[in-house]
């Protein structure tokens, strides 16, 4: 079973993550398992998934593959999920996460012991270790300070980073009732209270006026405003409004306005199952 410890290794890592989120949310180790469960472990599941023999691949060719696939895997899971009615949250998105490195990792398990023992991926770290001493570091160290000393010049003196033109916006964000980006009303009988926090973040280096007009399809369910922020300045408060209408998929939006303006600055939704009595 030495062909599988790789596969092994990602299991059980994943596996400790999410026992982390659950009992320990708060701990370091978090973040350490977390960055290659985003970044590495999508893309290395699918690239064994693809290239289950020992020759399809070189070590730096699988490490390159599984960064670049991971980074475009994520994003596709993170589009699929924002069209379901459980969203973009952080539940979702490790479920989504975990079934699709234990699908990847199970089909390549599979094809892996289907071969021959001598055409199996060894699944051992040297081969990798043994490239990336073949690379050329010097050249690799030189290259990377000319382009950190560009970028520190660059933005130093104002031909990156001087001009702010274009980098001014308002951060707007809805919040479940527990202050986190989670636990939002998802199932509600008509007339029932349903609270979010909802938060307005000013970073359009000057002072602005905005509103807020919670919507669902034409019914106005409640309106802030005006509220008025100087420069870096926040406002947040909980919001309660009440759907009217039964429905499976109804459509609750937070619309942002800025000085007045008639068109919504920033857009927000939820869908939430609407139940009558």
């Amino acid at each position: 079973m030495r062909y599988l410890d790789d596969l092994i290794a990602i299991w059980a890592a994943s596996a400790t993550l999410l026992l982390l989120i659950a009992f320990s949310p708060n701990s370091p180790a978090r973040v350490v398992l977390g960055i290659p469960f985003v970044l590495f472990f999508p893309g290395y599941a699918l690239i064994s998934a693809l290239y289950p023999r020992r020759d399809d691949l070189d070590g730096i060719e699988r490490l390159a593959l599984s960064l670049g696939l991971s980074l475009a895997v994520v994003p596709l899971i993170g589009l699929v999920l924002n069209y379901t009615p459980w969203g973009i949250r952080l539940t979702p998105i490790l479920t989504g996460l975990t079934l699709f490195i234990g699908a990847c990792s199970f089909i390549a398990a599979r094809k892996r012991r289907s071969l021959p023992p001598s055409e199996r991926f060894p699944a051992d770290v040297r081969p990798i270790l043994q490239s990336l001493r073949t690379l050329p570091w010097g050249t690799i160290a030189v290259s990377a300070g000319a382009i950190a000393l560009f970028l520190f010049l660059g933005f130093r003196f104002g031909v990156l980073g001087g001009s702010r033109v274009g980098e001014t916006f308002t951060e707007f964000y809805v919040l479940g009732p527990g202050g986190k980006a989670e636990g939002y009303p998802r199932k509600l009988f008509v007339g029932e209270a349903a609270e979010v926090i909802l938060g307005i973040v000013n970073h359009e280096e000057r002072a602005a006026s905005y509103s807020v007009r919670i919507r669902a399809g034409d019914d106005v369910l409640g309106t802030m405003g005006p509220i008025h922020l100087n420069h870096e300045q926040k406002w947040e408060e909980r919001v309660k409004f009440f759907l009217r209408r039964p429905g499976k998929r109804v459509k609750v939006e937070f619309l942002l306005f800025i000085d007045g303006r008639p068109e919504p600055y920033r857009r927000l939704h939820l869908w939430v199952e609407v139940r009558s009595f």
